[in-house]
């Protein structure tokens, strides 16, 4: 048993998943959660998307694949712990691509947010830039001059012209003319999974306080002294800082929050023997979700407008009339549910990890759109550093320090 005690600031998916690591190596771990139900994990969509999202070769792509690799066992080992269904799902992404025009000329540009149409156009930021410049290029143009075709080349992917595209998914809109197929790509209910976290954490001896929201990082030199919260003053050996969008307010580092917007539809009983939609549609304007138990979701925008909450008439005739435009049938299907989340935002889109200004205090944030992908790999690499100073040679690239250059 390892007399380290570590206290971890934030109990959403990021904070949760380095405890159990922790607890489950002998660690005396607590979780100090402000209110579990506001964490950005209960606001995502679940996708575990890092070719479909097109990173760019390079550490967090590399990241983000370890992570994605990790995420078959971690779910076992989860779902062996609590006995809750997580809905994993290895169904693939397909990356449909529209023909220039619409979205690509302005139509979906601006919607009211002051967002540009990149931010506006979901959650995948440069590749939807990238395929409307070139959409109007045939096929074999595309793929020989792709900058993406080095790293399409090196993974396992598919392009799909726009009769295959039609093929493989049918009911897809008649504006599609191709698009990208990632069959390792996958899904997690984000629901579900934050639920199991949670219940691991209970079953492992992790002390989980709830409600108590954290005032002040009390410092000493070099080193956290004490944490001042509304529930009294938390002492520790090792501090953990992963309170995602709300980072900033506890200590000068830069994450910001991005609102998403979302909503979610339900296939109509009839079509439930065959669902029809069987991989999540990752478009150049918005995402599609779908759930095995007849659930989509959809989503997302993505706003700078501070913390401010709930959904706005602008934001969901957006979700709308992006998603009908991918898929139509959409149109038909009854509204289950509205909602929006605030994603932990960094200006380099990468996440904060690793070491910080003080000592005994080691950051976990910054994840913006891939929290729940990265969950495992960065409870893993940060339980390394916490309790044997190991360093992973690629946890350098999301060091805090790259913003003072």
């Amino acid at each position: 048993m390892n007399s380290m005690k570590i206290l971890i600031i934030g109990g959403g998916i990021i904070g949760l998943a380095i405890a159990i690591e922790l607890r489950r190596r002998g660690t005396s771990v607590t979780v100090l959660s402000r209110d579990f139900k506001e964490a950005a994990a209960h606001a995502a969509a679940g996708m575990l998307a890092p070719q479909a999202e097109a990173i760019p070769s390079g550490p967090m792509l590399d990241l983000c694949l370890h992570s994605r690799s990790l995420y078959p066992e971690w779910i076992a080992q989860l779902e062996a712990i609590t006995g809750i269904q997580t809905g994993y799902w290895p169904c693939g992404i397909l990356a449909p691509v529209y023909e220039r025009g619409g979205w690509g000329d302005g139509e979906m540009g601006r919607w009211g947010d002051g967002e540009s149409r990149r931010e506006g156009a979901g959650e995948q930021g440069s590749r939807g830039a990238f395929f409307t410049q070139h959409s109007t290029l045939n096929t074999q143009h595309f793929l020989q001059h792709s900058t993406l075709n080095t790293q399409h080349s090196l993974l396992n992917t598919t392009w799909l012209d726009r009769e295959q595209i039609h093929q493989f998914q049918p009911g897809l809109g008649s504006e599609v003319v191709g698009g990208w197929w990632y069959p390792e790509d996958a899904q997690v209910d984000n629901r579900a999974l934050a639920q199991a976290l949670w219940m691991a954490a209970r079953e492992l001896g992790v002390d989980i306080c709830e409600g108590v929201a954290v005032e002040e990082i009390d410092r000493q030199h070099d080193k956290v002294k004490s944490v001042k919260t509304s529930a009294g003053e938390y002492k520790a050996d090792r501090y953990v800082l992963a309170t995602g969008a709300w980072s900033n307010q506890l200590l000068s580092v830069p994450v910001y929050p991005k609102k998403g917007q979302m909503l979610s539809v339900k296939v109509p009983s009839s079509d439930l023997k065959q669902l029809p939609l069987q991989q999540v549609l990752f478009g150049t304007e918005s995402y599609i979700v779908p759930r095995s138990d007849g659930r989509i979701i959809v989503g997302a925008t993505s706003e700078d407008v501070g913390f401010t909450p709930e959904n706005t008439p602008a934001g969901i005739q957006a979700l709308l009339s992006r998603a009908i435009r991918l898929y139509p049938q959409l149109q038909d299907f009854p509204i289950q549910e509205f909602w929006w989340g605030f994603r932990p935002a960094t200006p380099d889109e990468m996440p904060i990890l690793g070491e910080s200004e003080l000592d005994n205090l080691i950051l976990a944030t910054g994840h913006y759109r891939n929290g729940i992908l990265l969950a495992p790999v960065t409870a893993l690499l940060l339980s390394d550093l916490i309790l044997h100073q190991k360093t992973a040679p690629l946890l350098a690239h999301f060091h805090y320090s790259r913003f003072d250059k």
